[in-house]
């Protein structure tokens, strides 16, 4: 829902708001479609990287994706009562697998290890069987079976037909972001030998999956029967090799502004003292919102086409930004990041001035801001 202004005879403020732009997403999954002939997953994860997964999921299946990923089982629930029909698949699970509500919600499961299949077939609601993935390590070591176990999940997997069946087979590329290649191809052969022994197991048709977003954008020697995209929808190129669009914009209000005399000390501690007399702008945005306390310098927001800097230390509520001769009112407008450029800071500008990836940006957004859609 698109939010309106507020009437101008209301005191309250603009919201902190973060918008979703679903048209960017759709120009997300052309590229990644441009870029492979695999199907793709759109994996709506962590609620569509902050975005909102029903609305970046209808976005990416109205442009070509056929997969929704996701990384627990319950996350499918809003999906399917948004009306999409299309395969899903759960991985990770962190806190275990709801066999009975992946028959019922129709989630596929991807299982890694002997002990969790074991719990899976014992979890499984008689007399109808848990479509799964077996997921092999493929040089992560951060989940997924280990090679040397991978005859014991088959045998496992084989004893316990009926209560599951075996269709899809997956791994995980451990330095894909380095759009090498030569990097990918140990765990490209990996995967092929685990899907090798799964069809001698007897297990067949299966969906081979290996890419992510970088994998998928910058080889197709991993791209196999299906790419994972999820950072990729939101316009996240974790390779740094594809232009790809932002997906979100983050708008909160000035709050507070004011002319002050040169020796003004803002904010806690003082951290920052005013060279000159200059305007100060308060914007209603802080780390309790998803603003990053520790920034480099250089960090500001865009009011009124201009970009101005952050100055003092970021509090849970505010932020100042030093605005120098321009008087700017209470009730405008500030962009915190969004994907117009210029004086529009991005995403991949926050995380370069915290020392982090845009992912924990876009993620970090707090409850208390407001979502919409652009």
């Amino acid at each position: 829902m698109l939010l309106a202004a507020p009437p101008a005879t209301l005191s309250r403020l603009h919201p902190p708001t973060l918008w979703t732009l679903p048209e960017a997403v759709t120009r997300n999954v052309q590229r990644a479609r441009a870029a492979t002939d695999a199907r793709i997953m759109a994996v709506v994860k962590a609620d569509g990287y902050g975005l909102g997964a029903v609305t970046v999921a209808r976005a990416a299946l109205a442009a070509g994706a056929t997969w929704l990923g996701i990384t627990a089982v319950a996350e499918a629930v809003p999906l399917r009562r948004a009306g999409f029909d299309v395969p899903i698949l759960s991985w990770l699970n962190p806190a275990g697998i709801d066999a009975a509500l992946a028959v019922e919600q129709g989630v596929d499961v991807a299982v890694g290890s002997v002990e969790e299949l074991r719990q899976l077939v014992a979890d499984a609601p008689a007399g109808a069987g848990v479509r799964v993935h077996l997921h092999l390590d493929t040089g992560m070591a951060r989940g997924g079976c280990p090679l040397d176990d991978w005859s014991a999940l088959l045998d496992e997997a084989r004893a316990a037909r009926g209560r599951v069946e075996v269709v899809g087979v997956m791994g995980h590329l451990p330095r894909a972001d380095e759009a090498d290649p030569a990097v990918n191809a140990p765990a490209v052969l990996r995967l092929r030998h685990g899907r090798d022994a799964v069809l001698r197991a007897g297990f067949g048709p299966v969906l081979v999956h290996l890419a992510a977003t970088s994998g998928a954008l910058t080889d197709p020697a991993t791209h196999a029967d299906l790419v994972r995209v999820g950072a990729g929808l939101v316009g996240i190129d974790p390779s740094l090799t594809t232009a790809l669009t932002g997906a979100a914009r983050f708008t909160a209000p000035v709050v507070h502004s004011a002319l002050v005399p040169a020796g003004t000390a803002v904010g806690y501690g003082g951290a920052h003292v005013a060279d000159r007399a200059t305007h100060l702008a308060v914007v209603g945005v802080g780390y309790a919102d998803g603003i990053p306390r520790e920034l480099a310098r250089g960090a500001g927001v865009a009011i009124d086409g201009v970009r101005h800097p952050l100055v003092g230390r970021v509090s849970m509520d505010q932020v100042v930004v030093d605005t120098g001769a321009a008087a700017v009112p209470r009730g405008a407008v500030a962009t915190v990041f969004g994907p117009e450029g210029g004086a529009v800071p991005s995403v991949q500008d926050w995380a370069g001035w915290a020392g982090t990836i845009p992912h924990t940006i876009l993620t970090g957004i707090g409850s208390r801001v407001e979502r919409g859609i652009a």
